[in-house]
């Protein structure tokens, strides 16, 4: 249960480092009335919200449809937008 504990936590944790929900922290951070503390409590509530949604669709979806479909799907998904993100940059 651990290892899979630390395995969802470490892979969230590099996903979100650098994304968008990141520098919109920062930026209020920066630039807002509000004390660092409390834009970090604002921004971990609302990052524990949106992962709830994502837990509770997870959950439902799974019901629904296998998970092994789920993870090829995801799977492709992923390999699609890299092939989108390379043919962006490599493009003439």
């Amino acid at each position: 249960m651990w290892m899979a504990w630390l395995t969802t936590a470490a892979t969230i944790f590099m996903a979100e480092l650098g994304d968008k929900t990141q520098l919109a922290t920062l930026l209020f951070a920066a630039d807002s009335p509000l004390t660092p503390w409390q834009v970090f409590l604002a921004s971990s509530v609302a990052l524990v919200a949106s992962s709830a949604l994502a837990v509770l669709a997870g959950q439902w979806v799974s019901t629904v449809v296998p998970v092994a479909t789920l993870r090829l799907a995801a799977g492709i998904g992923f390999v699609a937008i890299g092939g989108w993100t390379l043919w962006d940059v490599l493009k003439p």
